[in-house]
């Protein structure tokens, strides 16, 4: 760790204590901790905002690759033009099928299209009931 080894960080630690003294060592060693967190912190975020600067370079530079090469029409490549094509697409037959039905609801003596055939058969005739529904009286004898 920076070069500095068992000896000389065991001399650090004894110049340390006499001047700053038993008491407050605790302390400092606490807030230098905290210090040296901070500092780490400050090291992260500093390098992620390096590398993110370097993938939008190399995401420029990629773009810029793809811009110069020849035939290839990155407009073309759009999905978003297909699909706004095909909804609209199914708006406007959409919309037809409505304005269809609305002038067929409008007009209600038009003939429908397909109106079903019923065939005429005459209906099936009731007979006259040929029995008697008087009980007969029975003989005694």
């Amino acid at each position: 760790m920076f070069g500095i080894d068992s000896p000389e960080l065991l001399i650090i630690a004894i110049v340390a204590l006499v001047v700053i003294g038993p008491k407050e060592l605790p302390g400092m060693l606490r807030s230098w901790g905290k210090w040296m967190a901070q500092m780490r912190g400050m090291a992260s975020e500093f390098r992620g905002h390096v590398d993110e600067m370097v993938r939008q370079s190399e995401l420029d530079e990629v773009k810029k690759q793809l811009e110069a090469a020849p035939g290839l029409d990155l407009q073309a490549l759009d999905p978003t033009k297909e699909i706004k094509s095909a909804l609209q697409e199914g708006m406007a037959e959409g919309e037809k099928a409505v304005a269809d039905a609305k002038t067929s609801f409008d007009n209600p003596l038009a003939e429908p299209e397909s109106a079903p055939q019923i065939a005429a058969e005459a209906p099936p005739s009731v007979a006259p009931a040929a029995q008697d529904d008087k009980p007969k009286a029975v003989a005694a004898g």
